[in-house]
């Protein structure tokens, strides 16, 4: 198996997360079931914001805490003409 091959199979990753965080991601996914007949997974959910915050152009450099990473997170989106209160992010 080549390296392009390699980089494309999925890998399994281990995370804690505190209840609140899975009872978000479980409505995320019964929100979507309810509304439009697909049920997302929980990984499915975490992969889709991993591959947004990589088109947001989203690095590490200068990222210490959570604080400092949703701060980031806001500035690129406010670049991008989206609002936290916008009828996109609602849901979140």
């Amino acid at each position: 198996m080549n390296l392009s091959e390699n980089l494309k199979k999925n890998q399994r990753v281990v995370t804690f997360l505190n209840r609140a965080e899975i009872d978000f991601l479980d409505k995320l996914g019964k929100d979507a079931l309810f509304s439009t007949g697909s049920k997302l997974s929980r990984a499915k959910i975490i992969a889709w914001f991993v591959d947004f915050m990589k088109e947001l152009n989203i690095n590490g450099k200068n990222i210490k805490s959570e604080q400092d990473l949703e701060n980031r997170i806001r500035e690129i989106m406010g670049q991008k003409g989206v609002s936290p209160t916008s009828p996109a992010t609602d849901a979140f």
